[in-house]
């Protein structure tokens, strides 16, 4: 019986070929109703996590396995060994790393953005590429380099979403200024990663006061594109599946249609036969230094300061920031502050060590991500996004006739928490 992977590399050598159909209808003949071929296709109808077989681990195998998962969507199940929850699950990956006999597997949307590529339709398909995807397709694929490679893949275009971190850290920077008036109070960043957002929502949801409704500038960007769009397919590109997850989540579902990894494009690549390294550079300079560093550990924080400073120089309460990566210290930080020993007014979480670049589907080690994040920070032309006059153009754009109106709610960039 032909395993998960093995008939995932069976078609995308067929989508190589041109002959992806006839492999479907070949892989179906040979097993009828396959589940693994049904999850391939229409991911989305699917979890985030992807369970073919049943345990063989013991019931204290399966009781740790279900302690494993910080969100409690993980239960010991007697039919089949454990069971995940799509409801609580929020795609952190832990279980699928910690499974020694890898019978659980991350969903992948390689074929039906494939699919989409293809088909006929009305709307164009961008690639929403996250700030954290310098150096991870070989060092000499520069952002020029790839977008000239997701053109040739068949997307309309690549849109970085850095220039979303960066109107997004604007925000945040705004709603610092207006609502932390004293030396008591303090602001939790909302807008970057999933795992710290569905920390705080589902263990710690009395703390939920204290984060502004922003909605991701994953979500933020795809809601963009939405507007000037109305037809457009939407593939978020980033290191972390609990992206798919949040992509999914009620309050903000229908901006992104897809979600892959940074592992998924790499096979896509493979599949197509197109090596970025070897495309023409299309160059778009859109984003501050400011979104581009939300792909590390701290740079979020450290972006709302100096747009805090830049914003009002004269501020007298100024920005004092705490940051903490992966979930063992995201929960340290929670306790602290729920313990009265709160020693900063703005704190920032990253659920994966390192921050974004430290996600389970990225390439590259993340110390040398953070090196190229780093450095694509200062090779930024502007520092903030109150320099940036490409924020101000697609403000006015959607409506927004100052930077203050983004304190308002919107449609947009506002995130309505359930």
């Amino acid at each position: 019986m032909a395993t998960f992977d093995e008939i995932y590399k069976r078609l995308l050598d067929a989508n190589m070929q041109g002959k992806s159909e006839e492999e479907i209808e070949k892989i179906r003949r040979e097993r009828e109703g396959l589940s693994e071929l049904d999850c391939l296709l229409y991911p989305e109808k699917q979890p985030v996590i992807w369970k073919f077989s049943n345990c063989e681990c013991s019931p204290k195998e399966q009781r740790a396995c279900a302690d494993e998962c910080a969100f409690g969507a993980i239960s010991p199940n007697r039919e089949d060994g454990i069971k995940i929850d799509p409801r609580v699950c929020v795609g952190c990956c832990a279980c699928v790393e910690r499974c020694k006999d890898k019978r659980l597997t991350a969903s992948r949307d390689i074929m039906a953005v494939l699919k989409a590529l293809r088909q006929e339709r009305e709307g164009l398909v961008y690639a929403l590429i996250a700030p954290a995807f310098l150096g991870q397709f070989e060092e000499e694929v520069t952002p020029g380099k790839l977008r000239s490679a997701f053109k040739k893949m068949g997307f309309d275009g690549m849109i970085e979403v850095a220039l979303f971190a960066d109107i997004l850290t604007l925000k945040e920077a705004l709603e610092f200024d207006h609502n932390i008036l004293n030396e008591s109070d303090y602001q939790l960043t909302s807008c970057c990663c999933p795992m710290w957002i569905a920390m705080i929502r589902k263990i710690y949801h009395e703390l939920m006061p204290h984060v502004p409704g922003s909605v991701s500038p994953m979500v933020a960007c795809g809601r963009t594109i939405k507007t000037l769009h109305p037809d457009a397919v939407t593939v978020f590109i980033g290191p972390c599946l609990a992206k798919k997850a949040e992509a999914r989540e009620q309050d903000v579902a229908g901006a992104v249609d897809y979600v892959l990894t940074f592992e998924e494009v790499r096979d896509m690549f493979l599949s197509l036969g197109i090596n970025p390294a070897d495309m023409e550079e299309s160059y778009k300079d859109h984003s501050s230094r400011a979104g581009r560093i939300y792909a590390r550990s701290g740079g979020v924080s450290e972006a709302v300061k100096e747009t805090v400073e830049r914003l009002n120089p004269q501020r007298k309460i100024t920005v004092h920031t705490q940051h903490a990566d992966g979930v063992p210290a995201c929960k340290a930080m929670i306790g602290s502050i729920l313990a009265g020993e709160a020693k900063a007014n703005f704190y920032e979480g990253m659920g994966c060590v390192g921050g974004c670049v430290g996600g389970p589907k990225a390439i590259i080690d993340r110390e040398d991500g953070k090196k190229h994040v780093d450095e694509y920070g200062t090779g930024a032309t502007y520092k903030t996004p109150i320099d940036n006059p490409y924020v101000v153009e697609l403000l006015k754009r959607l409506g927004f006739e100052t930077v203050e109106s983004l304190l308002k709610e919107s449609d947009i960039f506002t995130r309505r928490f359930q």
